[in-house]
């Protein structure tokens, strides 16, 4: 047996069974869910608690953030959108109807964060539109959290129980 044949069994390649899939996973909607429009959620809370600097600072990430993700937007929006879904369908069909695994993985990523990238340009163009501060502005700020970790809560549910059917199905040894 080669060295290859022996790294590739001891450390098992599928992506469901492998350990740093479900690491990175979890970094990913820990980030997205913490990370409110590129603001950190302790300053919000530290924001809407303590008032003062960290209230102005909170204000100018918001703003800035806001800006950023809407000239993004408006600018090339629809050329992400069409990417991203060309990527997304590519994901899907190389997943699912070719069977490869990596694919479903990815896509089972993918997906979700693309409904809380949709998620985000809505709030930004809401909190713009309204041109909201102070209170309104730190509850558009806790809706959205809520809903980023409403869609990663589903996410993880749904790849966990595809993940253990993919790995029950297969086997250890793979097929």
């Amino acid at each position: 047996m080669n060295l290859y044949d022996t790294i590739f069994e001891v450390i098992d390649m599928r992506s469901f069974s492998n350990l740093w899939y479900w690491i990175a996973l979890a970094v990913v909607w820990s980030t997205a869910s913490h990370f409110v429009l590129g603001v950190p959620f302790d300053l919000v809370l530290r924001a809407r608690r303590q008032g003062g600097q960290a209230e102005v600072d909170m204000h100018d990430l918001v703003r800035i953030n806001v800006n950023r993700i809407l000239y993004i937007a408006r600018v090339s929006g629809l050329w992400i959108m069409g990417f991203g879904c060309f990527l997304l369908t590519m994901l899907g069909i190389l997943g699912f109807w070719y069977a490869i695994e990596f694919a479903q993985a990815v896509f089972l990523l993918a997906l979700p964060m693309s409904g809380v990238f949709a998620l985000t340009v809505r709030t930004a163009l809401r909190i713009e539109g309204h041109a909201l501060a102070g209170e309104p502005l730190y509850g558009q700020l806790r809706r959205h959290r809520f809903f980023t970790q409403l869609i990663g809560m589903v996410s993880i549910l749904v790849t966990a129980m595809w993940g253990m059917y993919q790995n029950l199905a297969i086997g250890p040894f793979g097929v």
